[in-house]
Order: C-alpha cells, then structure tokens, then sequence
C-alpha cells in the first residue's frame, strides 16, 4: 500500500469509526464556573444525540450510569415519539431539523444518492469501502463543501440564516449540516493536504460561530482531535464549555454528538454504552456551572435524538437483501466509474432503505418493482407515476396510490387523495375521512418528501425490520443496529426540553424549526 493511499485510509477510517472524563454530582461546584442570571432572556441549546432511543435510555437512567441525562429529563418535559424525517438518515434528518422541510424541499435524498445531473453516485459517509472507491478527494468536497454550498437547496432557509436575519446569532458544533450567512475557512490537516489530492482548504458557509473537528474550532487548546478528527463528543461538549465560559454562547446553539451511533451500529439497539460515555460528557458541561441548577437559569434545552435504530438478525444470509442478486439481468453502474452506454441502474442503499435508479428510457419502474416484489424481506416498493406515487407490496394484494390535496385528513392536518389498498402503509381511514397513521408514522408526507428530492425515475424500497439493503460495497450491521427505513422501529426518537412550557403543534422534527423561532421571538 502506498504511501498517499495510507493516508487516505486513514483520514476516512478516522471519519467513519473520547476522552478525558470527570466525575460530577448534582452540586458540584467549579471555580472557573459560568454565571448565567445576569441574561435578560432566554438562550437555547440544542443537543442532537444520533440513535438516541427510548428504551436505553430508560434503562441506563434506571441503573444510575447517564445521571446527567437524568438531570434534564427530571426538570424537564419528555416524550418518546418524536418522528423522524425520511429516509432515517443523520444527514436527510438534520436538513430536516434546519431546514424544517422534508426532502421534497431541502433536496438531500440520503446519505448516499445518485445526482442524475452529475451522473455520478454521492456519498456522504456510508462505509469505508464505498468512499475508497468513489475516492477520498470526491468524498472531502462532498462533505465539506457540496453539501452545504450546492446541494443543500438554496430555495429553503436554515434555521441559521433566519435567525441571522433577525439580529440573532447562532452557533453550530460539528453538525455537518451548517449552512449559515457567514464564510469559513475549513482547514485540512496538513498531513492530509500534502500527501493526497485534497486542497489545503474548503470554503463554506456557516453560522456566526462554527466548529467542525480539527477542521474548524473556537477553542484554539480543544485536545479532543485525534479520534475521528475531532468529529466526537469529547471535542463537541468541550467547544460548548469553551463557549460557555467565555460568555460567547450565542443565543441559539447545536451540538451534534455522533459516537452513541457507532456503538449502536455494532452492538445492537438495546445497548447503553455509548449513552453512558456521552452522559459523561454532558457532565462535564453542567460541571461548568457553580451547580447543575444553574444551568437551568435563562437556559431551555432540548436534547433529541435522531431517529431509532432496529435490530439487524445475526444470519447474513437471511438479514442482508442484496439487491444486485435480484436485479442481476439489468447493468448496474458500477461504483467510481462513470456511466457507461450500456448501464440501466444504479443502486444506492441507505442501510434499510435503498434508491434504484432508471438511466435507461427502455426499462419500466414496474417491471423492475416486479423483481423486487418476491423478496418477503421488502416491506414495499414505491415510485411516481405521474402524479400519483404508486406503493406495492409482495405481501400484499393490489396498489395503493396517493398524492397530496384530497379529501382524507391525517392528523397533521395534511390532506390527501388516496385509492387502493391503504394497508400496505398500515393506514387506517375512519368514516369521516380521517387517516390514522401505524406502523409508518406520518408516512405519506415523508414518502412524498423522498419521492420529490431529486430528479430521475426511481424507486424506493424499504425493509421490514430485522433486515438490511445492501450494495456493491455498503456496510452492513449484522448482529447489530440500522436505520433508514420508513418503519416506527427506526421512526420515532426522545426529545427532552427544559425551561419552557410552550407546547408544539405536532411532535416531527420537521416542525422543530419553527417551534424554537418562536421560542426565540
């Protein structure tokens, strides 16, 4: 192996795979603690907990080890059925979360994604093997710069740049998902910058105050870089102490803390391991202030997760649906290379969903649906059919076709038109046209959402739960955890909020934008 290709081992093992702990208690004090009483209003942070769920992190308050969580869940109010955004993937949910609109609007398909424009597949950080072949330079601008600066659709606002607008600073802590009003440098490690093809640098557009890891950072002494180039929980609550401390905590605030997703990906989604050593660092940050009360002075936080994970059964065989194998009569482009003449489809899985993209006018989206039909793993397959989206099942008889504007209310007080078999999205449709959603929460906005985020003739499949799409080089989770799919076992995630009464209309993270710009008024 090379040595430019060991480093770009390196960089993207250390982006896919913390560290200095203190022990706390309730009324510790700190002599170089903040004072937050002398604010005349109210500063919001939000803490996003990637594969937060409900069941450990009951069970890990239970046996006394996330006392911090406990902390706020107990001065707070708490619900387990946050829903998610579709496809239940970080990078889908957090445009969500910003943008306060499904993909139909904000324009990210999913972590991996096929750009019909470019022809080329996109890939944000789905496996190692996967990036090895698109290539680390591709996969650095995809990340650093094309996410926020191109394909993060410029049609819709962050919650950043309205906040910006009104005189309200805003800070953001290794969100990938950023975009703000203000230019950043991100600076690549030098190491990395000298021995491959990736520039020394990428601009992009950010909140007033931005920190991403060894790329971007306020606290110049911030030690937590060397796992996952500071891409971790230790870097991420030690930048919001920093800001803390200093008295330069804008007044609204994310803080993404991605580790616990890792350990759920490995070790299944009943595991407490990871809540446990994030918990540690949220100690650290109440162990800023002369108690942990104080945090709660002219604070609201709100600390979520973003969507469940599923358990994966441990037979490889049985768990992972390769859908190259049932499509194998069809080309299939091939990963880092370009389209060729003679390519008909191109896969892209996103763990429990996947996207099965058309690139040739003489294929049908329902004979390619019709392959898939037989896998009993498949939940169902759905596609736009002008402007009806079309969804089958191999379980179940018949169609199910709808589309937006009808008379069928759901109780999100969206209205839709809707023929066929319902129950194959486990809808029920009451007498006076009133739709309630089962399995698949708020199923046919996130549906519409996927459907409209990109151009092309596709399909989306999704998985029943103990079960994995894989591609070409995709990973898999075995034995373990995955989300993507549409299903509640990988819809519906925690939230805790502090310091506020104010209700929310409708419990979506879609809708939590909006929420906190009134908390903020």
């Amino acid at each position: 192996m090379g040595f430019r290709l060991i480093f770009i081992v390196l960089f993207l093992s250390i982006l896919l795979s913390s560290c200095s702990l203190h022990k706390n208690n309730e009324g510790q004090v700190n002599p170089i603690a903040i004072q937050t009483n002398n604010q005349t209003s109210p500063k919001v942070v939000l803490i996003v907990i990637d594969s937060l769920m409900d069941k450990p992190l009951k069970k890990a308050i239970q046996e006394n080890k996330a006392p911090a969580l406990a902390f706020f869940l107990n001065h707070g109010r708490y619900n387990k059925n946050l829903v998610s955004s579709y496809p239940t993937m970080s990078i889908t949910i957090d445009s969500s979360l910003i943008t306060g609109t499904y993909p139909d609007r904000h324009k990210i398909p999913g972590l991996v994604w096929y750009d019909e424009g470019e022809q080329r597949i996109i890939n944000y950080g789905n496996g190692f093997f996967e990036m090895m072949k698109i290539g680390a330079p591709q996969f650095a601008e995809d990340t650093l710069y094309q996410f926020n600066n191109v394909d993060l659709s410029p049609n819709v606002e962050t919650i950043h740049e309205v906040l910006d607008n009104r005189g309200k600073p805003t800070a953001s802590i290794n969100s990938i998902i950023h975009r703000g009003n203000y230019e950043h440098t991100l600076k690549m490690p030098k190491i990395l910058s000298k021995t491959t093809k990736m520039p020394d640098q990428y601009n992009t557009l950010g909140p007033k105050v931005l920190s991403l890891g060894t790329f971007i950072r306020q606290d110049r002494k911030n030690p937590h870089l060397l796992n996952r180039l500071g891409l971790n929980d230790a870097f991420a609550a030690q930048e919001l102490k920093y800001l803390l401390k200093k008295n330069i905590l804008p007044e609204f605030s994310i803080i993404y803390l991605p580790v616990n997703d890792h350990v759920v990906h490995r070790k299944g989604p009943m595991t407490t391991e990871g809540i446990e050593e994030l918990d540690k660092h949220l100690q650290e940050v109440l162990n800023a202030y002369p108690t942990w009360q104080n945090a709660l002075d002219n604070m609201i936080w709100i600390i979520i997760g973003d969507s469940k994970q599923s358990f994966v059964k441990k037979n490889k065989k049985e768990a992972l649906i390769d859908l190259r194998k049932a499509l194998s009569n069809y080309k299939i482009l091939s990963l880092g290379e370009p389209v060729r003449k003679k390519d008909e489809l191109v896969i892209t899985a996103n763990e429990r969903m996947a996207y099965v993209y058309k690139i040739s006018n003489e294929l049908s989206l329902k004979d390619i649906a019709s392959k898939l039909q037989t896998d009993e793993r498949i939940a169902w397959i759905a596609w736009k059919d002008k402007e009806m989206i079309q969804v089958r099942s191999g379980v179940q008889d018949g169609v199910l076709q709808f589309k937006p504007d009808g008379v069928f209310t759901d109780n999100y007080n969206q209205t839709w038109s809707i023929k066929g078999n319902s129950s194959i999205l486990d809808l029920s449709i009451k007498n006076n046209n009133q739709i309630k959603y089962g399995d698949y929460p708020d199923v046919l906005a996130r549906l519409y959402g996927a459907i409209h985020s990109q151009k092309g003739d596709f399909l989306i499949v999704d998985a029943k739960p103990g079960y994995e799409f894989i591609g070409e080089s995709s990973p898999e989770h075995t034995g373990g955890g995955a989300h993507g799919s549409m299903h509640k076992t990988d819809s519906l995630t925690p939230i805790i909020v502090t310091g506020t009464n104010k209700s929310m209309d409708h419990l979506r993270i879609v809708d939590l934008k909006e929420w906190i710009l009134d908390l903020l008024e």
